[in-house]
């Protein structure tokens, strides 16, 4: 069975910086698109970064444009969240999620995914 698995969640000053990391465990391919979102209390989940199989093609929401840098390593089938310069309105459960069905093509609606990890709290205090 294929399971999303993340970790590096937890409490930082604003300015402050955390790495977040998902693993991906139960798939021998690492052939998709992985994404990033995050969800406030009372708000709807929003795309944070997203990156194609080969890690060539990235894409980031405005909010987080500069400050955040997604990677994957697909041998270890990991795929990091850099989250530096972070504000108050960072803080969210944040999720990694999987799109099997395209490659290279990064969507930023979250009806594209068909895999979610179980979330990690991300916390910053002003």
């Amino acid at each position: 069975q294929v399971q999303l698995v993340e970790s590096g969640g937890g409490l930082v000053q604003a300015g402050g910086s955390l790495r977040l990391s998902c693993a991906a465990s139960g798939r021998t391919s690492s052939t998709y698109v992985m994404g990033w979102f995050r969800q406030a209390p009372g708000k709807e989940r929003e795309f944070v970064a997203g990156i194609s199989w080969s890690g060539g093609n990235t894409e980031y929401a405005d909010s987080v444009k500069g400050r955040f840098t997604i990677s994957r390593d697909n041998a270890k089938k990991t795929v990091d969240l850099q989250m530096d310069s972070l504000k108050p309105d960072d803080t969210a459960v944040y999720y990694c999620a999987a799109d099997f069905t395209h490659r290279r093509v990064i969507y930023t609606s979250p009806r594209a995914y068909e895999l979610w990890g179980q979330g990690t709290q991300v916390t910053v205090s002003s």
